[in-house]
């Protein structure tokens, strides 16, 4: 035998018996290959036969738990990050929005939330309902930029579920703050007796409700909207 398979074989036998030692100490195999330079695929091979004691089993498993968490965290972070460039190179995109585009996007977003005036109405008033703060503030200042509608014609409702009955005064002012309207514009809340054993997400301390927001005396805005839709359906397609 040459002087260098002597040398491999030396080699192998001391790596051999030193994983053995580390892997009986409680060592996992990731620990293992970063003190002896040998793949896990060996590791599996040359340990498989060497049992653990519960209190090892138990200390690996905690291990994998939190090297596993860890690795979720930062995969959210690098999520988070490359979700916020992402975003952010998108924003810049958006040049000044004229009020002509306001008033289309306002047009579009009424066809989507807005009440509908149909055949069968003797009228239908102008009403949006939405839960999106942002969406509510893009629609009012459609209403109040574009369509020069009064504060005073402009009336509120709030829709929710149970769960925010303690909380009803904090509701009103969170509309009130989002709209900017006075809270004395809020005057109903309407609740929806929730079924048993009902599973819904919102119902933490950041849901308040869903918010309808009423143009009074509006049938003939209703059917004007109705044609603005109409218009800009038969101009792009």
């Amino acid at each position: 035998m040459s002087e260098l398979n002597i040398d491999h074989s030396l080699r192998y036998e001391k790596y051999k018996t030193k994983t053995s030692l580390l892997r009986k100490s409680g060592l996992s195999y990731s620990e293992i290959t970063k003190i002896v330079p040998v793949s896990k695929s060996t590791l599996s091979l040359w340990l498989r036969d060497i049992p653990l004691l519960p209190e090892q089993i138990a200390r690996l498993k905690q291990r994998g738990d939190l090297s596993r968490k860890l690795g979720s965290l930062a995969n959210m972070r690098n999520r988070l990050g490359r979700t916020q460039k992402i975003i952010s190179k998108a924003r810049k995109e958006v040049s000044r929005v004229s009020k002509r585009e306001l008033w289309l996007m306002g047009s579009m977003l009424y066809w989507a939330e807005g009440s509908k005036q149909k055949n069968g109405n003797v009228g239908q008033r102008v009403i949006f309902s939405n839960s999106d703060p942002l969406i509510i503030k893009v629609y009012l200042k459609w209403l109040r930029e574009v369509l020069l509608i009064e504060k005073g014609k402009i009336d509120f409702e709030i829709y929710s579920h149970n769960n925010i009955i303690e909380r009803e005064k904090e509701v009103i002012k969170y509309w009130s703050k989002i709209t900017g309207f006075p809270i004395s514009q809020f005057r109903k809340i309407y609740y929806k007796k929730d079924k048993k054993n009902d599973y819904r997400k919102n119902q933490g301390q950041d849901y308040y409700g869903l918010l309808r927001v009423i143009i009074l005396k509006s049938t003939d805005l209703n059917r004007k909207i109705s044609g603005w839709i109409r218009g800009v359906c038969e101009e792009i397609i």
